[in-house]
């Protein structure tokens, strides 16, 4: 899918976001909040109980065809202990809108440092809430369980159902972004992890969707796709810090909300 629309993304995000600088640059526009991606982590904090923390590699296909999901330490090849990911990790995006998104902030660095301005990127967790999209395979997996559910389907989840993931309800979004163009932090760029703050599971968001829909419960299918980023989550302490912003909606609350919407 992202090679298919390599030059959609680029045009989109790359591009569009050039041409967005620009402009600002010629109004004099003074800050900017910038929709970035907890993607640009690719996989998440990991820690060896011999090296500490560690870069993971690639999951191997035979760890995989084992059920063994989690990644193993480059050094010594135990399975690594995830984490709580923070804003001064290095970037590794995995797939072409994680690219795009890590040069939109390298973009956004070069514009604040040329102009003056300050920036906060805001790096999105898993949004979910009323009006995402729905039956397409851009959605989120909250979207794409809730359309099985509502064809009365179970839902299938990928590998052990284990992994790890922070769903933020579209509303906290907003307040974040709201309050980050209210309250520039500069100079220069601010990342910011834009999180619920709750360590979920894919399984366990299934289950929580499955049982306010009043569905058949969720299928772990053991099935797998290489690409796919086992754990990724992240403390959203600095945007406390920065902003006095944390996330109020639970899991459970913001599921009743979407699905009570009709949207």
């Amino acid at each position: 899918m992202d090679i298919d629309d390599i030059d959609d993304y680029v045009s989109s995000n790359d591009l569009g976001t050039a041409v967005l600088l620009k402009a600002m640059a010629r109004a004099g526009t003074p800050h900017v909040a910038f929709a970035s991606s907890m993607v640009v982590y690719g996989e998440g904090r990991y820690e060896c109980p011999r090296h500490g923390v560690v870069a993971p590699g690639p999951r191997r296909v035979e760890d995989l065809d084992a059920g063994v999901f989690d990644p193993r330490c480059p050094a010594c090849d135990a399975v690594l202990t995830p984490g709580l990911v923070a804003e001064d990790a290095p970037l590794d995006p995995r797939n072409v809108y994680a690219a795009t998104k890590v040069h939109g902030e390298h973009l956004l660095a070069a514009w604040a440092r040329e102009t003056g301005a300050t920036a906060t990127a805001l790096r999105f967790h898993n949004v979910y809430g009323p009006g995402m999209p729905r039956d397409t395979p851009y959605a989120g997996v909250a979207s794409l369980f809730r359309s099985e559910l509502a064809h009365g389907r179970a839902p299938q989840v990928f590998e052990d159902g284990a992994q790890r993931r922070d769903f933020v309800h579209v509303d906290d979004v907003a307040a974040a972004v709201v309050r980050s163009a209210e309250s520039p932090a500069g100079p220069g760029v601010t990342p910011l992890n834009v999180g619920s703050g709750t360590v979920t599971t894919v399984g366990g968001m299934a289950q929580v969707l499955a049982e306010v829909m009043g569905g058949p419960e969720p299928v772990v299918t053991g099935r797998y796709r290489t690409g796919d980023v086992r754990h990724v989550t992240a403390s959203s302490d600095r945007a406390a810090e920065v902003l006095g912003w944390r996330a109020e909606i639970s899991l459970r609350a913001g599921l009743e909300e979407l699905v009570a919407s009709g949207r």
